[in-house]
């Protein structure tokens, strides 16, 4: 390879490749932890390295030329080559030390890691553990996080996954609202049952109404993707939620919801890792421990 023809630099044309997926010099800066006059002076500095004009404003937003179109699908490649090798490189430390991401919901963030990252902390110090709350499925190929909790197993081969047990998943209320309705099955005035839902999918509706009931959208008046907001929507009156057994039953404001004939739904627990990673023995030993306490507090959710 004539190394003397390569005439570009690698975070000037990462500061490009951000920017057109952005859309913006503020976004992208932000993305990349930088200044957006940084990154104007890389972008201006990699066209004039490459003699060639990547963006033309269009209002607030930058739009690609052509010829920055055909160099973006380059970029694109080099970016995830770029990953590919930070992944690899990650994955030969050897060392009980440094940062480790972890992915999780917003649930397991409050009610089920915190005592776990208590005890990971004791028993590792030299090991930061950095938590990001999401109800999103992280990237791990791209390195949004080195571990995720999830609720479904993941279907690339790249990545490590060991089922953790499974959570039980009830309807609950408070006690007022609940009492409002009589206690026959399928519940009288169904018109006026609100459930408070994650989004506009069919799930829930369907769920209840292979089980009797006769929802319709109407039922579904308030929705968010925020369980711990649905929490407090439902403690307000506003309607019932579908909530974690180990999450609802310690709730004091909360019931279950006809619990004597809604079906319980098993939702399977599984932690994964991208198997660059899992050579990583800092990752390892987090993954490991996390693995080993959530099995043990599912586990007692079926006793």
């Amino acid at each position: 390879m004539n190394w003397e023809s390569v005439c570009f630099d690698w975070n000037r044309t990462r500061a490009f490749l951000v920017t057109a997926e952005v859309g913006t010099l503020s976004g992208a800066a932000t993305a990349l932890n930088m200044t957006q006059p940084t990154l104007s002076r890389q972008v201006a500095a990699l066209e004039k390295e490459i003699g060639v004009t990547l963006f033309e404003r269009a209002g607030q937003r930058l739009e690609l030329t052509t010829s920055g179109l055909e160099l973006l699908e380059v970029a694109r490649r080099m970016g995830e080559a770029a990953c590919d090798f930070s992944l690899t490189a990650k994955g030969q430390s050897q060392a009980l030390e440094g940062s480790v991401i972890v992915s999780v919901c917003q649930l397991d963030a409050v009610y089920r890691l915190p005592k776990i990252i208590a005890n990971l902390r004791k028993k590792e110090p030299g090991i930061t553990i950095e938590v990001v709350v999401t109800n999103s499925v992280s990237d791990l190929k791209r390195r949004e996080a080195d571990i995720a909790i999830r609720n479904f197993k993941p279907t690339q081969p790249s990545l490590i996954a060991r089922r953790l047990g499974d959570e039980i998943v009830h309807l609950y209320g408070t006690k007022d609202y609940l009492t409002s309705f009589p206690e026959e099955y399928p519940p009288g005035d169904i018109d006026d049952i609100q459930i408070i839902g994650f989004n506009s999918s069919n799930v829930i509706s369907e769920q209840l109404n292979n089980q009797g009931w006769k929802l319709t959208s109407s039922n579904f008046k308030v929705i968010t993707e925020c369980q711990l907001m649905q929490q407090q929507l439902c403690k307000t009156g506003l309607g019932l939620i579908y909530l974690t057994q180990d999450v609802g039953d310690v709730d004091t404001d909360l019931l279950r919801a006809f619990d004597d004939y809604v079906t319980p739904i098993h939702v399977p627990v599984w932690i994964v890792c991208h198997e660059e990673l899992h050579t990583n023995l800092r990752i390892r030993r987090v993954f490991d421990l996390i693995a080993e306490e959530m099995k043990v507090y599912l586990a007692k959710q079926h006793s």
